[in-house]
């Protein structure tokens, strides 16, 4: 960039006016030229990376920073030669938005092809909400930004949709039978189907908090079928309460019949407990779904503190780069190898593949496809 579009900064400092901005760069265009001793200032829920020749070299929590030397060992290095001391460093501060983002929006474009056992190949539309958060802000930038001046969730939230959408295809056709057998298991589904995508998520310095379902809608003639059967648990209900007041006013009419109706009325005594269990069936007590940290040791699995820099089971540095896309191992900045499992880290990663049934895209991580609802 020319001489123009030089900015002195002295004082550094953002505030996201929208509240869906997960990320903003000062300068936002070029580089600036940051005093020696300049203010930075991170609020909560935000952290501040410097940025030197398109490099990370620190991350900032909440609080203000006095850019030196002596605060930051890492500039010592940058800035030893001679007349650099004193002078402006040519950076970029890139501010991340670490509170949780709500309320984005997930749901089909096109229905998606299920193969229900009992009504055949059917199409369904799904819609729900989710939220996330910003864990790893430097994988985030990398993977994620990479040189935007912003970006906000609207920027995200239909390709995480897609992720979402394609999980929960897979999921479907592994532990869903029938749509008739659907009702009442939208929050089970939410909770396996968040720990499907924890991975998917975590691959671009993201964490899903919270994933909801909002319907699953089949087409008209299979919600008439749906309707029918409720129908008919209303009948049988019916059946069951009138057996259960039945034996209720025969009770009470051995009561009142006197000496002669005793015998009847011993019988109708056992019989009772018999009928009220038919009634009303055993019911069990399902516990919530425990709460559990969202951040953990990408290494070790151990859960750690949000803040911490090193995981103190194993060691391992909290604050990721980049990751292996095979297994997932944290590799430093400049690896071209995996040190896990050997990965080429250089080599692009194919973002969808073909049905073999119909041709179709589908991500490329995909079990089921989502058009013709075959086995991939």
């Amino acid at each position: 960039m020319g001489k123009n579009n030089l900015v002195f900064l002295e004082v550094i400092e953002w505030l996201d006016p929208t509240g869906r901005e997960m990320l903003h760069r000062i300068p936002e265009e070029g580089s600036g030229e940051i005093k020696f001793g300049a203010q930075l200032t991170v609020r909560e829920s935000q952290v501040a990376v410097l940025f030197y020749q398109g490099k990370a070299l620190h991350a900032f929590g909440p609080g203000r920073h006095t850019l030196k030397t002596a605060n930051i060992p890492v500039l010592t290095k940058i800035l030893s030669i001679p007349w650099a001391m004193t002078s402006p460093l040519r950076a970029e501060v890139y501010f991340v938005n670490t509170k949780i983002f709500t309320n984005l929006k997930w749901g089909t474009r096109d229905p998606v092809a299920f193969k229900d056992a009992e009504l055949g190949l059917i199409r369904l539309r799904a819609h729900g909400i989710y939220n996330i958060r910003v864990i790893q802000p430097l994988l985030f930038i990398n993977r994620m930004v990479g040189t935007y001046k912003q970006f906000a969730t609207q920027d995200i939230e239909e390709y995480l949709g897609r992720v979402i959408i394609s999980r929960l295809n897979d999921f479907m056709g592994e532990n869903l039978r029938s749509i008739l057998d659907l009702p009442g298991q939208y929050d089970d589904w939410a909770n396996q189907l968040k720990m499907r995508l924890q991975r998917d998520f975590a691959h671009f310095g993201l964490a899903l908090t919270h994933l909801y379902i909002n319907s699953i809608t089949p087409p008209p003639e299979v919600q008439k079928a749906i309707d029918d059967r409720s129908k008919l648990a209303v009948f049988d209900d019916l059946n069951k309460l009138l057996k259960l007041k039945t034996a209720m006013a025969l009770e009470k009419a051995s009561e009142q019949s006197g000496s002669g109706s005793e015998g009847i009325g011993l019988g109708l005594a056992f019989m009772i407990p018999s009928l009220m269990a038919e009634s009303f069936g055993s019911h069990k007590t399902r516990e919530g779904p425990s709460i559990k940290a969202t951040v953990k040791c990408p290494d070790c699995n151990n859960f750690v503190q949000e803040d911490a820099r090193f995981c103190p089971y194993c060691g391992h540095q909290l604050v990721v780069f980049n990751q292996c896309p095979k297994c997932n191992k944290n590799v430093p900045p400049n690896a071209k190898f995996c040190p896990r499992c050997g990965e080429n880290l250089l080599k692009k990663q194919p973002d969808s593949k073909k049905c073999p049934h119909c041709g179709s895209e589908n991500l490329y991580q995909a079990v089921y496809c989502n058009q013709c609802g075959e086995k991939l």
